[in-house]
Order: C-alpha cells, then structure tokens, then sequence
C-alpha cells in the first residue's frame, strides 16, 4: 500500500493542499474490501482529474509509483504573462480592479495581486457568461494567439502597447502607454476578425511615413488614435 506521498515542482500553490486533496482522494475501499491505497489499483485518474479542478494555476502533473509505496507527484505551474482585468476599462475614478493571470495562451486560471503601472499588459473584454468566477475560462481563444503576436509587433516599432480592449464583438482597441489616463491614453483601431499581418504591416508603413512620422516624434502626447479598420487606409487623429 501507498503510505508516502512526494509532491515537487509547485511554487505558488501551497504543498499541503495538494497532500491534502490526494489524501482524500486515496481514502477509503473500493466495493468495501480493496484498499484505494494499492499501488495497483489507486486511483490515479482521478487524483489528476481533481488537482486539475482544484488547482487552476497547474499545467501538468506527472504522477507515478516509486518503490510500490511512494506516491509521487510532479506539478508544472502555468506562468502568468497577461493579466485580465474585468469587461470595461476602468474609469478615471474606478477603484483598485480585481484581476487575473492568463498564461502565454489566455487561459485565466488565479487572481493577481495588485500591480501599480504597467508591469504587465492587459486585457479588457467579456468572458464566458454566466461565471462569478473567471478562471478556467479562455480570453479569445480564437483571436488571443494573433492579439499577443500583433502586440509584439507594435512593440518591435518602439511603440509600447499596454491594455486590450475589446469594445463590442467587432472593434478592438490596443492602448499605448502615455501619461494620460484611460480612456484618453492613444490607441490604435482595427476590427478584432482582421488579417492581422495586414495590419501591423500597414500600421508600419503610416508611422514611418509623413507628416505622421513626424506628429508622433514631436506631439505624441497628443495622439487620440490610429485606426486601422478600413483596407490599406491608415485614419489618425491628434488633439
């Protein structure tokens, strides 16, 4: 019978909730006779099934037998590279927002801490209804992947995005960074079911050709928007 269990590779979630939830999971018989602690008919199936419930943060787990009595449990923790931060911006006298980690996928799976500035890059926008709690949940599994590269992109023409917007299930909004406040920051329009090479390419060749080139150089601060949702037309404004 199993009566040692080694957990390793978790860094955030806490060992003994793990131990704990496995523990559980190994009590009892099957049918009333068999011990759910054999090695050879433990429940491993659902060990994993309920970690992975419990525990959003958890990539993958490796579970495995060692010496026919240890139970060993290897975790692979998802890193937080986005955060989501609700369905709309906030407003210039909103309070502190509650937001969540999204792995390099959009997965939203624990709530972050509190991060003043612009550490990470945000994401506005609404998730799957009907959830008080958003993690589990995917942010634009279909779009999520090509928004992240599109970002990169901009960032790769020394201008530094920092929140997503999705403003309805059309247009989508990338806010630059700037020392005004939402929603008077600088952004940049494009329809979120674009080609989305298109875009970046065409956003390069307006933001390197004048007076455009220029405007941005000597009154960036002064930047509305950019927007990009009509063909090779380039559309932009400033105060």
């Amino acid at each position: 019978n199993i009566d040692n269990i080694e957990i390793s590779g978790n860094k955030i979630i806490d060992t003994v909730d793990i131990k704990n939830l496995v523990e559980r999971d190994l009590n009892g018989y099957y049918l009333g006779l068999f011990s759910k602690t054999n090695f050879l008919i433990y429940p491993k199936n659902k060990i994993k099934n309920d970690l992975e419930l419990k525990f959003k943060r958890i990539n993958n787990i490796s579970i495995n037998i060692v010496n026919f009595k240890t139970l060993n449990i290897l975790i692979t923790e998802r890193e937080g590279k986005y955060l989501w931060c609700g369905n709309d911006l906030p407003s210039a006298d909103s309070s502190i927002q509650d937001c969540y980690f999204l792995d390099s996928k959009g997965y939203i799976f624990d709530q972050a801490p509190y991060f003043s500035g612009e550490i990470y890059f945000k994401f506005y926008g609404t998730i799957e209804s009907g959830k008080s709690n958003p993690t589990g949940v995917g942010f634009l599994p279909n779009y999520f992947e090509k928004i992240t590269s599109l970002k990169e992109n901009i960032e790769k023409m020394d201008i530094k995005p920092i929140i997503f917007y999705l403003e309805n299930n059309e247009d989508a909004d990338i806010y630059l960074s700037s020392p005004n406040i939402l929603p008077d920051k600088p952004k940049i329009i494009f329809k979120i079911d674009s080609d989305y090479e298109k875009i970046a390419e065409n956003l390069e060749a307006a933001i390197n050709t004048e007076p455009l080139k220029s405007n941005l150089k000597n009154k960036y601060s002064s930047l509305q928007y950019i927007d990009l949702r009509f063909g090779n037309k380039v559309y932009y404004k400033f105060k």
